[in-house]
This record gives structure tokens, C-alpha cells and sequence, in this order.
């Protein structure tokens, strides 16, 4: 009896060791390659990448716009600024709205989509800037190397009134220590002709975390487009390492409002070195674009400011006529373990070039 009852126990226990073990197989062929995991009620959609957060699509109301945030490198270290959703220490907290990886422009019909945040009063804000309001999420598709993720906005006025239709396609795409994100959004003029007035304060951007900055040399006084003055303060440069560098061999401080057809931000976190890439896209509008890239940690193109990049020398005031479209299209890349050659950079914006 006793034996048999032994017998018994092993039988249970081998069972389930094994049925766990089936389960534990099985849920790692779950949560393997791209997965995509939406939260209507945190107004949210997660990125998973082997079951770890890459990104996630997130559209509160208090940032004005849809946003990639937080964005992490292969390794789990975060690539974006923490203010003003998670402030780090020694970071700097200028530029609320900076959140990030975002698209929007500063002068749509009169009003500014770009410098808009709740840290502007509701007085001020309601008179002069506008909102890019999240619709819907109309399609998900995950896969092993790549996921995807199709959404609906609305830019819309301080009084609710719609100037643009947007369509964007974002694309998580992995390649080894290299992540990708491939944007491609439609806007569409609603109602009447729509004006992007020539201005810097656009385009495609990221805030980068602290470490990625370049060192800081002086205390900076920017204006904004609105001609509102903000100083960005000299800190230390303790662990700062960031160095941009563009496809025309232009580096550093020395990048800003030229034109290239792509650039990279490389530098360390850490022991970890990190490159963060943005590319233009041939069939874009003005390529190659001009870039609003900043030593203070905003990596930006923009492919209408030319007036304030060619320092009045030349302007460019595009418009999309009502009922017609125009489609953006752009790449950015977050790659750890190296800062990537010029040649394997290239390789990259190839690709880019052909896929879409």
C-alpha cells in the first residue's frame, strides 16, 4: 500500500513537471518576436519585444498629442527624457513639451500643434494652439521581427474644429541589438486649404535622456516661435557624451539647419553604447530635409522651417489644399552596442528608401 501510494505521489509530481514545463514552453513561443498589447482604459498600446517593453503608444490628454514614450534599447536601457511625465534627477525640465518621439508643426493655419502642453494656461492655450486628439486604433499586427500598428487623429483647433485628418502606420521592426520604427502618416485637409506656415518648431522628433545630450558649453536663451524667450541652463557634464553626426559629414552644434538625409545621435549610457538614427524619406516633401537638432537633447527634422534655417534667405510656405493629402514618411532607429558606421547607416536608410 505504501508503495503503491509512492507510486502515486512520483506519477503526480512527473505530471505536473511536465505540464508546467509544456506551459512555460508555450508561453515563451508567446511572447517571442513583436506583440502589441492595447489598453483602451490607460490610453495606451504597449510594444513588446521578446516579452519586454520596447515603446508604447500613448495618447493622454494632458501632452496634447499621441507620443512614443518610453522608448528602450535592446538592452533595457531608456532612451527618452523622463520630464515631465518621469522626472530623473539631473535632467533638464525645460520644454514640457518635449515628449518622447512625436510628430506635429507649429503653424497650422494660425495655430501652434508644436509647443502646446498643460503647462500652458488654459487662457493662453485656448486662443492660439491646437491638439492632435487620438481616434481610434484601427489595425494591430504582430510577428516574429515585426508588429505594426495603424491609428486615426484629428488636429483639431483650441475651439474643435478640425484642420487635419491623420492616418499614421507606425512599424516595430527588429533586427538583432537594432530597433525600428518606421512612421508613415497620411494628413489630409478637411474642410478648407491648410496652411503649414515656414517655421523651425517642427517636425519629427525625439527628447533624448540627459546622457545623450552634448556636453553643455553656456547658459542659452531660445525663442519659440511666438517669440516667447525660454533659457536652457549650462549643467554638468558628467556622463554626457552625445555627438550627432549627418549624411553630409556635418557634425555636432553645427548640424543645426542644415540638410541631410540622415542623421545619427550616438553616445553611452553607462558602459552601453548606444546610437539613436533618424532618417528622411526620398519621396518626402523638400528632401533631403532640413534638421532642428539641438545640443540640449531635441533630435528634430524639419522639412518646412527653411526660412529660419537659411537664415531669411529663402522661405517655403507649403499648403494642402482642402480635400488633398500629403504623406510623411520616417525611420528611426535605437541601436545598442555600438555607434553604427557611416556604411551601416546607409545600409539602413536603403532599405528605408525602398520599402515604402
Amino acid at each position: 500500500m505504501k508503495t503503491r501510494t509512492i507510486t502515486i505521489v512520483l506519477a503526480t509530481i512527473l505530471f505536473i513537471s511536465c505540464n508546467t514545463k509544456f506551459k512555460g514552453q508555450t508561453k515563451i513561443e508567446q511572447i517571442s518576436g513583436v506583440s502589441l498589447v492595447k489598453n483602451e482604459a490607460g490610453k495606451k498600446v504597449d510594444v513588446m519585444i521578446d516579452g519586454k517593453l520596447f515603446t508604447t503608444y500613448w495618447w493622454p490628454d494632458s501632452v496634447m498629442k499621441p507620443v512614443l514614450y518610453p522608448v528602450y534599447t535592446s538592452s533595457g536601457t531608456e532612451v527618452t527624457r523622463g520630464f515631465p511625465i518621469k522626472p530623473r534627477a539631473g535632467e533638464r525640465a525645460d520644454h514640457p513639451h518635449h515628449v518622447g518621439i512625436w510628430l506635429n508643426y507649429g503653424y497650422v493655419n494660425g495655430y501652434d500643434f508644436w509647443g502646446t502642453s498643460s503647462a500652458i494656461p488654459d487662457s493662453t492655450r485656448k486662443a492660439s494652439y491646437g491638439s492632435i486628439k487620438h481616434l481610434s486604433v484601427d489595425q494591430l499586427s504582430e510577428g516574429k521581427s515585426e508588429g505594426s500598428l495603424v491609428t486615426s487623429e484629428s488636429w483639431v483647433t483650441s475651439g474643435g474644429k478640425e484642420l487635419l485628418a491623420e492616418k499614421t502606420e507606425y512599424r516595430f521592426i527588429v533586427k538583432g541589438a537594432t530597433r525600428i520604427i518606421d512612421r508613415i502618416t497620411t494628413l489630409t485637409a478637411t474642410g478648407e486649404n491648410v496652411s503649414l506656415k515656414d517655421t523651425k518648431e517642427g517636425m519629427f522628433a525625439i527628447r533624448v535622456a540627459r546622457e545623450l545630450e552634448l556636453p553643455s558649453k553656456e547658459e542659452i536663451i531660445l525663442t519659440d516661435a511666438r517669440g516667447n524667450p525660454e533659457t536652457v541652463k549650462k549643467m554638468t557634464n558628467e556622463a554626457v557624451s552625445g555627438a550627432y553626426r549627418s549624411s553630409e559629414g556635418i557634425i555636432n552644434e553645427k548640424v543645426w539647419g542644415t540638410r541631410a538625409k540622415w542623421m545619427t545621435l550616438y553616445g553611452n549610457i553607462g558602459d552601453e553604447k548606444i546610437a539613436v538614427v533618424m532618417f528622411d524619406h526620398p519621396k518626402n516633401p523638400n528632401y533631403p530635409t532640413y534638421w532642428h537638432a539641438r545640443d540640449y537633447g531635441l533630435f528634430s527634422l524639419n522639412p518646412f522651417g527653411v526660412k529660419d534655417f537659411t537664415e531669411g534667405k529663402q522661405e517655403l510656405n507649403y499648403s494642402i489644399p482642402a480635400g488633398k493629402s500629403i504623406t510623411l514618411r520616417y525611420r528611426v532607429i535605437i541601436h545598442s552596442g555600438s555607434h553604427l558606421s557611416d556604411s551601416e547607416i546607409e545600409a539602413f536608410a536603403n532599405d528605408f528608401s525602398k520599402k515604402y
